[in-house]
């Protein structure tokens, strides 16, 4: 990887935290994205504390917010001169409905609508750096995950794990409809479940789904172990010109009857760049 330039999102803490180390001790230049300005500089400095000569870009952004993100992808494409791995992995799950800025049900809103989006802002300067990668940070709760499109912010009956599972669904599919689109220009894209990891991503609920994770946490495995996928898939030499599948374990896997339904992949396409404003040709097939 050296020579190599990354970006990784929700990289502040947890698996995001490790995959950015882990990327910037394999040699990457690394750009961490967070929401925080303060924790955003404090994980730049323990990681250039830990990799002395590191090279590592800070860049703040509420990726559930679709102006924040475009921002976003602006200052990298005037920063980086290449893009060669985009790890989407920012994402939380939330225990009370809430819209975002953009009017959108925050939970796909962070964990699916931004990955989309910070996607195709940067597709260009992935093809140009190709070969190149994308990986997409879903979860084995995809196989749980049902696309309600008749009201897909679950406005009506809200469930944090609905609304999550739902979510990781949607970046499976958008994987696999994206790697269709990318096929024969050298950028590949890949998602991955990370595994059940001790992380904070689950910090901000209360109630039974709270005290549930705040219960089971000491048992589950760290955030290193749990970025160990994360970084097989974004770094491997041997997943050179591989794409559209799902990993687990640094192996693929196969994915839900759901994820696999390419009329479903369309739909949710067509779903995620209208909400994005973006017509549906954004990438051609």
């Amino acid at each position: 990887m050296r020579d190599k330039v990354c970006l990784v999102t929700g990289a502040t803490s947890g698996i995001g935290f490790e995959t950015a180390l882990g990327l910037a001790r394999k040699g990457a230049r690394v750009g961490l994205v967070g929401r925080d300005a303060a924790r955003t500089r404090d994980a730049a400095e323990r990681i250039g504390a830990s990799v002395p000569g590191a090279r590592i870009d800070p860049f703040v952004a509420d990726l559930s917010v679709q102006a924040e993100v475009r921002r976003l992808a602006g200052e990298v494409r005037a920063l980086c001169p290449r893009l060669d791995v985009l790890v989407n992995n920012a994402g939380a799950i939330f225990d009370t409905h809430r819209l975002t800025a953009d009017g959108i049900e925050r939970t796909w809103a962070l964990d699916h609508l931004a990955y989309v989006l910070l996607t195709l802002e940067l597709r260009d300067l992935l093809k140009a750096s190709a070969p190149s990668r994308i990986v997409n940070v879903a979860s084995a709760a995809h196989t749980r995950g049902c696309i309600a499109f008749d009201d897909i912010g679950h406005a009506r009956r809200f469930s944090a794990m609905t609304v999550y599972s739902q979510a990781k669904l949607g970046n499976v599919l958008f994987t696999v409809a994206l790697a269709r689109r990318l096929a024969g220009t050298g950028v590949t894209v890949n998602a991955l479940h990370p595994g059940v990891i001790a992380s904070g991503f689950a910090a901000g609920t209360g109630g039974w789904f709270g005290l549930g994770w705040r219960l089971i946490r000491p048992f589950m495995t760290g955030p290193a172990e749990g970025a160990v996928t994360s970084l097989h898939v974004a770094s491997a030499p041997d997943l050179d010109g591989v794409t559209g599948l799902y990993f687990a374990r640094s192996r693929p896997v196969a994915t839900s009857r759901r994820a696999a339904d390419r009329d479903l992949q369309e739909r949710v396409w067509r779903l995620s760049l209208d909400q994005l404003g973006l017509p549906s040709t954004a990438v051609s097939s």
